[in-house]
C-alpha cells in the first residue's frame, strides 16, 4: 500500500501525459519517411542497441530498403554536443554518445545522427539541405549527408511528439514489467499498459531455449490475448494485432580496442573485466567459461572514464601482469575518449562484441516479414 502512495504523483503524471496524447489534446507528428521505433518500458538494460543493429541488418538485406538511404536517429545520451549532429566514424563518444558512435562504426553505409528533438532530427535527415541555413543547426559540425528514405528511432518510445510507423518494444526476461514498479522504487519509466501500443514485442535476454508453455505465460503477463506459438501472433486488449518474439543475447570473439594491441593476450588464462552497463551478469558468465576473472570493475551505465579510473584498472594489471583486459563495445567507445591511456593497458585491452538472435529460425523469419510488411502497409495508408 505504501508503495502506491509514494508512486502516486509519478503515476498520475504519466497517466495524464498518456491521456493528452491518446486523445489528441497534444498533437503527435509523423515523419515524411517511414520510421521504426526501438524502445522499452523500463530504464536501460533491455538491449536496444543490438536490436537496433539487427533491424539495420534486416533492412540492408531486404530488396525494398537494401539500396536506399537508411538512417538511425538517437538522442545521444550524455553527449556534450548540442542540437542536431551527424555522427562521424572518427568522432568521439563524448560528442555523440557511445551507442550512436558504435552503430556508425559498424555500418558505414548508414547515416547516424543525434538530436534530442526527434521531430527536428527527422526533418533534417529528410531535408539535409536545410542544415546549411537553419539557425537550429548552427552548431552542427558535419552537414554533408544524404536524404534519408527510412529512419530507425533508437530509444524513441517515450518521445510522444513523434509518432512512429512501427513500434518495437523490448522487455527484459530477467525483469518482467508485471513484477516491476515505477521509478524510483523500481525501474519502470513508463506505464506498463503502454505495451499494448507495441506492434512487435521482443522479450530479450532469454535463455537459449523456452518451451511453448513458458512463451504462453509471457503472453499472459503482457496481456497478449489469443497468442499462438506457431504464428507468434496475438492481440492487445484493444484488438490490435501484436507479434510476440523471444531473443537471446550472445557474444562473439574479442577484438582489440587499439590498433597497437598484442593479440597474444587473447590466449591468456586470467582476465580483468570492467564495464559501465546496467548489469554485467551475461558478459561475466560468457567470459568465465574461457578465463579466470581475477578482478572486476563496475561503473555506472554510460560512465565517462577518467584518468583515476584508468589508474585503478592499470593497478589491477600490475598485480596481474599476464592477464588480458576486457570490456564491452559501448565502454570501448568511451575509453578511447580518455587521454593518455598507457601502453601497458592499450596492448591488452579488448572489447567483446554483442549480438542478438531469436530463439528459432522461424521467429527470425516472422520478425523480418512482419517488420517489412508493417512498414509497407503503414506508409501506404
Amino acid at each position: 500500500m505504501i508503495d502506491r502512495i509514494l508512486l502516486f504523483p509519478y503515476t498520475l503524471t504519466l497517466a495524464l501525459r498518456d491521456y493528452v496524447f491518446r486523445k489528441g489534446l497534444v498533437k503527435s507528428q509523423k515523419a515524411e519517411v517511414p520510421t521504426i521505433c526501438v524502445g522499452n518500458i523500463s530504464v536501460g538494460g533491455t538491449g536496444k542497441t543490438p536490436h537496433a543493429e539487427m533491424i539495420i541488418k534486416t533492412l540492408l538485406r531486404s530488396d525494398e530498403w537494401g539500396f536506399r538511404n537508411i538512417a538511425v536517429l538517437s538522442r545521444g545520451y550524455k553527449r556534450k554536443s548540442k542540437g542536431f549532429q551527424k555522427v562521424t566514424r572518427d568522432g568521439v563518444a563524448s560528442l555523440y554518445g557511445d551507442e550512436p558512435l558504435q552503430i556508425a562504426k559498424k555500418f558505414p553505409s548508414v547515416t547516424v545522427a543525434v538530436d534530442r528533438n526527434r521531430v527536428e532530427g527527422c526533418r533534417f535527415l529528410c531535408h539535409p539541405e536545410e542544415l546549411a541555413d537553419s539557425k537550429k543547426a548552427r552548431r552542427c559540425i558535419e552537414k554533408t549527408l544524404p536524404s534519408s528514405d527510412i529512419i530507425i528511432l533508437d530509444d524513441g518510445f517515450q518521445y510522444r511528439k513523434l509518432r512512429a510507423d512501427v513500434n518495437v518494444v523490448l522487455v527484459d526476461y530477467n525483469r518482467p514489467i508485471h513484477k516491476d514498479m515505477l521509478l524510483p522504487l523500481g525501474r519502470l519509466r513508463d506505464l506498463p499498459r503502454r505495451i499494448r501500443e507495441a506492434d512487435i514485442i521482443v522479450v530479450t535476454k532469454c535463455p537459449p531455449y523456452l518451451d511453448q508453455w513458458e512463451k504462453g505465460k509471457w503472453a499472459q503477463y503482457l496481456n497478449v490475448e489469443g497468442f499462438s506459438t506457431a504464428t507468434c501472433k496475438g492481440f492487445s486488449c484493444e484488438g490490435k494485432e501484436q507479434t510476440l518474439l523471444f531473443s537471446h543475447i550472445g557474444y562473439r570473439d574479442m577484438n582489440p580496442v587499439y590498433e597497437d594491441a598484442d593479440g597474444r593476450f587473447i590466449y591468456a588464462k586470467r582476465l580483468i573485466l570492467f564495464s559501465g552497463i546496467a548489469r554485467d551478469t551475461q558478459i561475466r558468465n560468457y567470459l568465465s567459461d574461457k578465463y579466470r576473472i581475477v578482478r572486476k570493475f563496475n561503473f555506472p551505465d554510460h560512465h565517462r572514464y577518467t584518468s583515476a579510473d584508468i589508474r585503478s584498472i592499470l593497478h589491477a594489471v600490475e598485480e596481474n601482469p599476464t592477464a588480458v583486459v576486457a570490456t564491452t563495445e559501448k565502454d570501448a567507445q568511451r575509453v578511447v575518449d580518455t587521454k593518455n591511456v598507457p601502453e601497458t593497458l592499450r596492448e591488452r585491452l579488448f572489447q567483446v562484441p554483442i549480438e542478438v538472435s531469436f530463439l528459432s529460425e522461424q521467429e527470425k523469419e516472422i520478425f523480418e516479414e512482419t517488420l517489412l510488411r508493417l512498414v509497407r502497409e503503414r506508409r501506404n495508408r
